[in-house]
């Protein structure tokens, strides 16, 4: 599950494509909250594999040293049930975001994953285009994200030029480096969910291979086809079965979602 939880996360890198000094944000605002449950399927049927929960809220940071009021962005990954016993999740993670540019000014990273335990607290200075961690400093090219910021980023782009089978690049800082991968665009179409049909688009992240997904094209999440670019489902193929993450429960967002009930 925590594989999985990350990896849903990190399909909305920040693209250095898209990078701004300030960004019109139209998808998101202080009170939304979003739940997800996961899922995994094997031959025995669907079993709950645990939750994930994004929230936002409003902080004053004391980074910046003007008690700026800041997006506080948090993503909480846990397991459910059995799967506590066979693989225990417990993963945190804390982004505290610019209002203007949704860059991060520091990021707060708590893992728990059955025998693996890391914490990490980085904090980026744009200036010296450094990033401090627990481990050390690191070199950051401008407009680099954390893994939680760039969710967020990510969810005020104009998609409407987006073309067939596009491709877009995109950057993260992740344990003390900075990685490029890439996005492959899928198209739109409905998504059957409890609440409706929704017009979503179809996304596919590029994930490193390995022991747990079998290419790296293994994954593809459908968003929702509107403003609020609200994650609805994600799916994906893992060496043994398949694992789900699905959007049950959903609030504060800036526009309603629209469903056709038919």
């Amino acid at each position: 599950m925590g594989y999985f939880f990350v990896g849903f996360i990190f399909c909305w890198f920040s693209s250095p494509l898209f990078a701004q000094d300030t960004l019109i944000n139209n998808a998101f605002k202080t009170g939304e909250r979003l739940e997800y449950r996961v899922y995994y399927h094997s031959g025995v049927g669907n079993l709950t594999a645990g939750e994930a929960i994004l929230t936002v809220e409003d902080w004053t940071e004391k980074y910046t040293g003007n008690d700026k009021t800041v997006f506080h962005i948090t993503g909480k990954g846990n397991s459910l049930g059995l799967f506590n016993f066979f693989f225990k999740v417990r993963d945190k993670f804390q982004s505290y975001v610019d209002k203007q540019t949704l860059l991060p000014y520091v990021f707060l990273r708590e893992t728990r994953e059955g025998k693996f335990e890391k914490d990490d607290k980085v904090t980026f200075n744009r200036e010296k285009n450094e990033a401090v961690s627990l481990a050390g400093k690191s070199y950051i090219p401008d407009n680099v994200h954390d893994i939680i910021s760039a969710i967020y980023s990510m969810r005020t782009l104009d998609v409407s030029d987006f073309g067939a089978d596009s491709m877009y690049q995109i950057n993260f800082f992740l344990d003390d480096s900075v990685y490029t991968s890439a996005v492959k665009y899928m198209g739109t179409g409905l998504l059957k969910t409890k609440w409706g049909k929704i017009r979503c688009l179809k996304i596919a992240p590029m994930m490193a291979t390995g022991d747990v997904f079998a290419d790296k094209y293994p994954m593809y999440v459908w968003v929702s086809d509107d403003e609020n670019h609200v994650p609805i489902m994600g799916e994906s193929e893992v060496v043994v079965g398949s694992v789900k993450m699905e959007l049950i429960h959903y609030s504060g967002l800036v526009k309603p979602l629209e469903f056709v009930h038919k």
